[in-house]
């Protein structure tokens, strides 16, 4: 496939998302950038979500991992539904009844000063580590197949200098249409760009199921009698699939990486009231689940051509080299290269919006600031600077090169969301006060101890591998050292 041909439709992609960005950023305040006027229609952020739910990670990785965990995501995906149940009737109203432009600001609230700065330092730092290695794989893939086919990585002086043009043009353009609009732009770009990437996949499971000689009938009949397609798993509970470590880890992940982070609840904030924004929480675990598992069956139909074409790739590398090198055709190739970039932008744009939001409301305090001029200009340089952070933090994944290490620091930022997990649970299922001076040492050594499990669990626990229930153990921790530094008293903050 053309190195041009996806430049040129890559330019078209942004072209109309500038063109959106123009549209929907007009007359666009601070209210706008952080809560969209509150007035977005509780559909198009719903469909938006889709697309930052999953991510490029998703978009690149749920097909490879047929391979060595079957359908076993989809216990974890089940689960989600009763996470966003408990987001949607328990969190949602909570910050819809104090106002909350950053969902940090319950924590000063109800815990106090340090406490509430521990839980949005958190968030900043899990967000721009994630941010960062979903956008690195975006860069890794147009270096890989738009760069060095160009002759583009020689001409710039080599790997390292090339990756960096594709980085900063990449944050570049997210930080052109976001940075006027921010919330009130995004819900709408999102949608554009979860249409994208559903529509890449459909497009390949077409396309693969035909290359195959496969009707849509035959192809799901192929999917149903794969070995790969189990979805329940219950017979070893020291294993990592085990169906009720899966489904209740769903659970948890999707209170603390949906319900507990700025990035995904700022767009339900953005909602005109709280009837709305349940409803969009709805409707979204609703979607989620047929979206994974269309995901999942496209995994089986790579496999199943790659092996009938003596194609070796696995992995990560098995979409990308299939649709682009697979001989499925130009179009194909161009969808996907479109869809990933939807991908890695629906998560991304909305993380450098979330990032400059929680940055200036909960460590600068902008709200208490009356100057809306002087506001805007600083939540612009904000903007300005955490773009920057992105580009930085990602060219020093590059340098690393090393795929093991930097998926580990990918794996430890999610440690982060335990503490906000155990911060949250104290804060509304008891009526204590913590000694608020000492909560970010609680909050740091609970990660700590949780990645000091992960990886001797097998040895200390006869042969029990952690999953993703670890972020369970990680929020019971912090839970359990908030009780043990609390006081009796009640918090001011009735809930």
């Amino acid at each position: 496939m053309s190195a041009t041909a996806i430049i040129a439709t890559l330019l078209i992609y942004f072209l109309i998302l500038i063109v959106i960005a123009r549209v929907t950023s007009k007359g666009a305040d601070n209210q706008s950038f952080y809560l969209g006027n509150k007035k977005s229609p509780w559909y198009v952020v719903a469909f938006g979500m889709v697309g930052a739910s999953l991510s490029g990670v998703t978009f690149i990785s749920v097909p490879g991992w047929v391979e060595g965990s079957q359908f076993s995501y989809m216990q974890m995906v089940l689960g989600y539904l009763v996470g966003y149940f408990v987001i949607a009737n328990i969190l949602l109203p909570l910050y819809y009844k104090l106002n909350l432009t950053s969902i940090y600001g319950y924590l000063l609230k109800r815990l106090g000063f340090y406490s509430y700065k521990t839980g949005a330092s958190f968030f900043l730092l899990s967000r721009i580590i994630g941010a960062s290695f979903r956008l690195f794989l975006v860069a890794m893939v147009l270096e890989d197949f738009v760069m060095r086919p160009l002759g583009l990585t020689a001409k710039l002086g080599g790997e390292l200098p090339a990756f960096s043009v594709a980085v900063v043009v990449t944050v570049a353009l997210i930080w052109v249409y976001t940075n006027r609009g921010g919330i009130k732009t995004i819900i709408w770009t999102d949608m554009l760009q979860t249409a994208c990437l559903l529509g890449a996949a459909i497009a390949a499971f077409i396309a693969i199921s035909s290359s195959l000689d496969l009707s849509l009938y035959e192809a799901v009949a192929h999917i149903s009698d794969s070995p790969q397609s189990k979805v329940f798993f219950f017979s070893d509970f020291s294993e990592s699939n085990h169906f009720v470590k899966k489904f209740l880890a769903g659970a948890f992940i999707a209170i603390a990486m949906t319900g507990l982070d700025q990035d995904m609840m700022q767009k339900n904030l953005s909602c005109k009231n709280i009837k709305e924004a349940k409803k969009n929480m709805y409707w979204l675990s609703l979607i989620l689940v047929p979206v994974n598992l269309l995901f999942l069956s496209l995994g089986v139909l790579l496999f199943s051509f790659a092996n009938a074409n003596g194609i070796e790739a696995t992995g990560d590398a098995l979409f990308p080299t299939i649709a682009i090198e697979g001989g499925l055709g130009i179009a194909i190739g161009l969808t996907f290269v479109v869809g990933l970039v939807a991908s890695a932008y629906s998560s991304a744009d909305s993380a450098l919006t979330a990032l400059t939001t929680s940055f200036c409301v909960d460590i600068l305090g902008i709200e208490r600031k009356n100057d809306e001029e002087n506001s805007s200009k600083l939540r612009r340089k904000v903007h300005l600077a955490m773009s920057g952070v992105l580009v930085i933090v990602i060219i020093l994944f590059k340098l690393i090169d090393d795929q093991s290490i930097i998926s580990t620091l990918f794996k430890v930022a999610g440690y982060t969301y335990g503490p906000l997990l155990g911060l949250y649970a104290f804060g509304l299922f008891t009526k204590r006060n913590v000694q608020d001076s000492i909560t970010p040492v609680i909050c740091i050594l609970c990660p700590i101890i949780c990645v000091v499990l992960n990886y001797t669990s097998e040895y200390w626990l006869f042969g029990y591998k952690f999953g993703f229930e670890l972020l369970i153990v990680n929020g019971l921790l912090t839970f359990l050292g908030l009780l043990a530094i609390s006081r009796k008293e009640t918090s001011a903050l009735k809930i």
